[in-house]
């Protein structure tokens, strides 16, 4: 017998252990879930079914958080179907300093992720408006900048300046790439200078950041955006955490370089949810549009306000047939008292009552922009200051479309005593910018009381010289008691905040509208008000500072305000006698926000003359009347 066939006969007989026995039956008798069907989220922990995520936008229904997501996905999300065309395949990656196994990483990562390097770039539409499109991707070397990296986004700023296209660019990256060196440092100085020739051809960038945004990166390219915006609890810095605690031991608090963060100190303009993304995108792209003088530009304003007199005529027909019936009543009633010989005094007091108010108002109509005024000076200071008065955010919902808030000086804070955004105005984009107040105490603390910060006034220069660019005319609404006048605004600069406005102000190329709709405080009133044009509310009112402070420095008693506001002319018809104001809007009565339609609908009219007015004018005319207006005061 062979031992082959001895080794056929013999009998082997293996004893398993007890624990890998319990396991295999364990396993035998659970169902076997398929690879991929659920992804953890890497914020809560928890499980999350692949199908809902992806119909989800990839964002965890239990924690709200945005799992990071490839470049391809991304482009998917945003871009029309079938629009995308990819640029600058297969650039070759150089190991400048010869780091060790570099090569071999990137050959890696080429074959693991179908990625050539960190950024896909290209061109595509975003409802049927053509953008060019950079998206980095933190699978290949999170993200970093190389060489390759910095060749493509350079390439694809210069191609878009050379077609004049807008350009989208999707921020995630650990930084610079350490094994690239200097070389890759220099990727920074690259692709902002590309930048800049893009911005200075007046075309549009914006960037989005995503979890993470830090070194290099953010110190470049990802925060030299037109518009910034950001996802939801993206952590973003020049330096993470990880490195700040490494290199200083200082631990960073909650929260700390998070998107909420960085808009609450005004470095970019919001924080936008991901399914909304592709409607904020387009809906910036088409206020960024740069318009012509086209006979049709402003048709929606002109047919709205056909549609308000029309609906404004029926009413007072329907009034007027109203007051005829009534008429017809007394008349016919006091006929039967007389010929009864009754006495009956509702007749009498009716139209005792309509001849009153018929004087009354006759009265106001011939006053109301007259030395013969119906309020005193000190009533419309009190006016001006009522807590019922529309707010500048009040008059763009009713003057404009489409408004887009955008936020932040970039610097320190965002300043929410100024608001400001992009707006329509028929089809015209315009930006808007307002000093915003409460009409309550709370609303009141958040607004600062309508009483702007350095901040603010740099968030107002800021959108101003953004509005340059883009030619888009300026309409601002002036309502503050003045500048903010605390520690904080002095240590920040407030007198340097509010001069730059002034200078800056003065020799901006596109048109500016200022209207005075409450308290015309100050500097602080005038740092949005160096316009072409100023208007007044009637019952708005414009001073050196307060009737208080007035009466305090000259006569040292404040309770002599009322004295001091008729010294002081501080009304719309005193200004308009003094040549400081080109216009004076009527209010028949204290506009409030439950009658502002009507005052709404003489600002429209008054506007859409302003800009037919001006947008057709050269930026050197622009600019030399403005010039010349305050030159002339």
């Amino acid at each position: 017998m062979t031992f082959k066939d001895m080794f056929k006969k013999t009998t082997y007989i293996s004893v398993e252990p007890e624990k890998t026995k319990a396991k295999r039956e364990k396993q035998e008798t659970e169902p076997v879930i398929p690879e991929g069907m659920w992804q953890k989220c890497t914020c809560c922990g928890e499980l999350v079914y692949s199908e809902d995520l992806e119909e989800n936008f990839y964002i965890c229904p239990k924690c709200g958080y945005h799992l990071r997501i490839g470049a391809r996905k991304r482009l998917e999300l945003v871009l029309d179907p079938d629009t995308f065309i990819e640029w600058d395949i297969g650039l070759e990656s150089k190991n400048p300093i010869e780091y060790d196994g570099y090569e071999d990483k990137i050959k890696e990562l080429q074959e693991k992720t179908g990625l050539d390097e960190a950024v896909i770039t290209g061109t595509g539409k975003i409802n049927r408006r053509d953008v060019v499109i950079n998206v980095c991707d933190t699978s290949f070397l999170m993200g970093s900048m190389g060489y390759v990296v910095g060749e493509k986004i350079t390439r694809a700023m210069e191609r878009a300046t050379k077609q004049k296209k807008p350009v989208i660019l999707f921020a995630c990256s650990g930084g610079a790439r350490m094994q690239e060196g200097i070389v890759s440092l220099m990727q920074m100085a690259k692709t902002s200078a590309a930048i800049k020739r893009h911005s200075d051809a007046g075309l549009l960038y914006i960037t989005v950041l995503t979890d993470p945004t830090t070194g290099g990166v953010t110190a470049s390219f990802a925060m030299l955006g037109d518009i910034i915006l950001a996802e939801p609890g993206a952590l973003v810095g020049f330096a993470g955490p990880r490195v700040i605690k490494q290199t200083i031991g200082q631990d960073l608090p909650e929260g700390f370089q998070r998107s909420e963060f960085l808009l609450e100190h005004g470095l970019i303009d919001n924080i936008v949810q991901r399914q909304n993304l592709k409607r904020i995108l387009a809906r910036l792209l088409k206020l960024h549009t740069k318009t012509k003088q086209v006979p049709d530009l402003y048709a929606k304003v002109v047919n709205e306000l056909a549609e308000y007199e029309n609906r404004k005529n029926s009413l007072i027909a329907q009034k007027e047939e109203q007051e005829k019936l009534e008429n017809d009543f007394n008349n016919a009633f006091l006929n039967y008292t007389e010929k009864t010989s009754t006495r009956f005094v509702m007749g009498s007091a009716v139209e005792e009552k309509q001849r009153l108010l018929h004087d009354l108002a006759q009265e106001h109509e011939e006053s109301s922009i007259t030395g013969n005024q119906y309020f005193s000076a000190w009533d419309r200071v009190k006016i001006s200051r009522m807590a019922e008065r529309p707010t500048a955010v009040d008059y763009m919902k009713r003057l404009f479309s489409h408004f887009y808030e955008i936020h932040g000086d970039r610097v320190f804070r965002d300043d929410r005593s100024i608001v400001g955004g992009i707006a329509m105005f028929g089809n015209q984009p315009v930006t808007v910018i307002g000093q915003q107040k409460g009409h309550n105490t709370k609303e009141n603390i958040v607004r600062n009381f309508g009483m702007p910060y350095p901040e603010g006034y740099r968030k107002a220069l800021r959108i101003m010289k953004e509005a340059e660019k883009f030619r888009r005319p300026i309409i601002c609404f002036v309502d503050t008691p003045g500048a903010f006048c605390g520690i904080e605004a002095e240590e920040r600069g407030q007198g340097e905040a509010i001069a730059r406005n002034l200078a800056e102000m003065s020799a901006i190329t596109v048109p500016i509208l200022s209207i005075m709709i409450g308290e015309g405080g100050s500097g602080g009133a005038l740092a949005i008000a160096v316009a072409n044009e100023v208007w007044m509310l009637e019952n708005a009112t414009y001073t050196i500072l307060s009737p208080e402070g007035f009466a305090s420095i000259l006569w040292k008693d404040s309770k002599r305000a009322s004295e001091a506001a008729e010294v002081m002319k501080v009304t719309a018809a005193d200004l308009k006698r003094l040549g400081i104001i080109e216009d004076v809007i009527p209010e028949q009565e204290p506009v409030t926000q439950e009658t502002m339609e009507e005052i709404s609908i003489i600002m429209k009219k008054k506007i859409l003359t302003f800009l037919q007015n001006y947008m057709g004018k050269k930026e050197d005319d622009i600019v030399t009347g403005r010039y010349r207006r305050f030159r002339n005061m």
